[in-house]
């Protein structure tokens, strides 16, 4: 005798079971249930991956048509973009002792981050700093990313393995190359002589095919482009620097297409006013028929985890609402720079959701 089981549980004894006979019907009707299942569990996948815009996008949609549904009308000055101050500075492109970030420079654009601040040096080959490390600081004279002199403190003032402005563009490349869809925006505190910047810039695979220039747009004539158009034209890294005299490179001078604010926090992280960072463009000014790109800058003297923690969430969330808005005349920033961009205040608000925010409420 055969025990059987039914769907509730019990065990029943009774005469031998007999094996059902399969038809081609039921088979049939086997392979579509399975069919559903798979497409069902595929779809609640990409769901769980984020709901990732490429999910959402029909197979047939043609290049524009998909820029415009993730995008919108909006212009490039309407449009908010989550900024990682000092992004170089991380623990896992090179062994810093203190960091802005926790992520590497990839690791911030997968998550999120669309604007990246990075400071360029150049450094000149030493043979002495090569002997006495062993051979583990025996680099070429290059353009790096340093936070102060390259040969300074390491750790501190640099990093070893040395992290090459050429390598972290390479990056930024890479990503918009695999992401169709996507702008990000490089902020270089510079040091590096024009012609070297030109010739590091020149060395990154994929990078002159990518770069917006604002004179080719006639931007300062008729304002910034749609974001949408930015992409379907595949124009979608942006770079600026704080020197004037590498506009022939591509490279904006921040001075003059956006407004920033004073970088600052304070020491305590109690100074919320929104200040000019230059005395002779202040944060309201007003051009015909140009609006200048805000940058937001929301972060302390010394980051550490703890108070970027602190600033992340509700503080920012006011400060951007509050002061800054009242600052530049009714304005919300186009780029949210802050240290350690994942880290909140467990308010329900962090830099990524803030910016969201801001996107949705244009």
């Amino acid at each position: 005798m055969d025990t059987l089981q039914t769907s509730s549980g019990v065990r029943l004894r009774g005469t031998p079971a007999r094996r059902p006979r399969t038809t081609p019907a039921a088979l049939a009707r086997r392979a579509g249930r399975l069919t559903f299942v798979c497409l069902l569990l595929l779809a609640l996948a990409g769901a769980a991956a984020g709901g990732s815009f490429a999910a959402r996008v029909s197979p047939g949609t043609g290049p524009a048509e998909a820029a415009a549904a993730r995008w919108g009308d909006r212009r490039l000055d309407e449009a908010a973009f989550l900024t990682t101050h000092n992004a170089f500075t991380n623990y896992e492109d090179s062994r810093w002792s203190s960091v802005n970030q926790a992520e590497s420079v990839r690791a911030q654009l997968d998550n999120g981050v669309r604007g990246l601040s990075l400071d360029t040096h150049w450094y000149e080959r030493s043979t002495w700093l090569c002997v006495i490390s062993f051979g583990s600081d025996c680099y070429p004279s290059d353009v790096y990313l340093c936070h102060g002199d390259c040969k300074t403190f390491a750790g501190a003032t640099y990093a070893l393995p040395r992290q090459s402005f050429q390598g972290t563009m390479q990056t930024v490349v890479d990503f918009l190359a695999s992401h169709p869809q996507e702008v990000v925006t490089v902020f270089l505190e510079d040091y590096v002589e024009a012609g070297r910047l030109g010739q590091s810039l020149g060395r990154v695979r994929g990078l002159q095919e990518m770069l917006f220039r604002p004179d080719d747009w006639g931007v300062r004539q008729n304002g910034w482009p749609k974001v949408a158009d930015l992409v379907t034209a595949g124009k979608r890294l942006l770079i600026f620097s704080d020197r004037s005299d590498r506009e022939h490179l591509g490279v904006m001078y921040d001075k003059s297409w956006t407004v920033s604010n004073y970088w600052s926090l304070g020491d305590l992280g109690d100074d919320l006013s929104c200040v000019t960072r230059w005395p002779d463009v202040p944060l309201d000014r007003q051009e015909p028929g140009f609006r200048r790109l805000f940058t937001m800058s929301h972060h302390r003297n010394v980051p550490t985890v703890l108070t970027a923690a602190l600033d992340n969430g509700a503080k920012l969330r006011g400060r951007v609402a509050g002061q800054c808005r009242t600052a530049t005349g009714g304005r919300t920033p186009n780029y949210v720079s802050v240290d350690f961009h994942r880290l909140s205040d467990g308010s329900g608000h962090t830099p990524a959701s803030i910016v969201a925010e801001l996107n949705g409420s244009r």
